[in-house]
């Protein structure tokens, strides 16, 4: 996880606590609303990943007052701090991360069942 953390605080100008805020909730929205198997073979490729998804938790952030999808996880990373433009940053930067370490197919079948997710990344 550090060296996406890295990258998003260096690509996308944010602290390090905001970037890892952002990747949990992100990771999180997937494990939600992705495919579970090919998430969990995410999870499983980034080291730190359950332990972000973990501190992101949606109870003790929100109280669960953003409900779901892809503008609950947007809404979410606002709450923490991050314009819409970073919120795009982040999770464009987060998913290109992702294809690198699992490959292009698997992410594209994470990104492409999830509605709405594809119009960010």
């Amino acid at each position: 996880m550090d060296e996406l953390i890295g990258r998003l605080v260096t690509k996308v100008g944010i602290d390090k606590a905001t970037a890892a805020t952002a990747v949990g909730i992100i990771l999180q929205f997937l494990a939600k609303e992705g495919p579970a198997d090919k998430v969990q073979q995410l999870i499983d490729q980034l080291p730190g990943a359950a332990a972000a998804i973990q501190s992101a938790s949606e109870d003790s952030s929100s109280g669960g007052m953003f409900g779901g999808g892809v503008m609950a996880a947007g809404t979410r990373m606002m709450a923490a701090g991050l314009s819409m433009a970073q919120v795009q940053a982040v999770t464009r930067e987060t998913i290109n991360y992702a294809r690198e370490k699992l490959g292009e197919d698997a992410v594209g079948e994470i990104v492409g069942a999830i509605p709405g997710l594809g119009q960010f990344v």
